[in-house]
């Protein structure tokens, strides 16, 4: 069996993303039970140092679509950072994973090889092929900032299992 670069991408962000709007909404949901303002659980996070749970949405976001317009040799798109309600974010994880859907697969796909320089952060950068890109930066970001993003619900109280994490929403 093998599997393209595109059909992994897509699949991928499909389920991951479709998984954290429906984390996000049991997120809202329990928020709303507590009658806490959704500002306060937005703002949390596992340690002081880390990011709170709407920028850990945002990066996962950010993964799959600066990821896929990099792989498809797109410009990358501006999705600006200024969700403040679960409703927000949530309309977010299906933007980007929308965008990822629209990619060009056959473009993705021919790109597997080819060489890419990317950013990394701390005025670094990466150079790579497209395919090592995807399997190595894209997805294993993509999942950290997914998984951190349901800890942080989780730490915080809401309902949530593995299968939460697993399934689309």
């Amino acid at each position: 069996m093998s599997f393209s670069a595109s059909g992994l991408l897509k699949s991928t962000s499909r389920q991951t993303l479709g998984a954290l709007a429906g984390v996000l909404q049991k997120g809202a949901t329990y928020t709303q039970s507590l009658k806490a303002p959704e500002e306060v659980m937005l703002a949390a996070r596992l340690y002081p140092d880390m990011f709170p749970l709407s920028r850990q949405v945002q990066i996962a976001c950010d993964q799959i679509t600066r990821g896929s317009a990099r792989l498809a040799g797109v410009d990358l798109p501006s999705f600006p950072d200024t969700e403040t309600t679960f409703a927000e974010l949530i309309a977010r994880t299906r933007a980007a994973d929308a965008f990822c859907q629209s990619m060009s697969s056959e473009a993705i796909d021919a790109r597997t090889g080819e060489s890419l320089t990317v950013p990394i952060g701390g005025g670094q950068e990466m150079t790579t092929t497209c395919g090592a890109f995807l399997s190595g930066f894209i997805l294993p970001n993509l999942y950290f900032h997914a998984a951190t993003a349901y800890a942080i619900l989780r730490h915080n109280g809401a309902p949530l299992g593995k299968r939460d994490f697993l399934s689309p929403g």
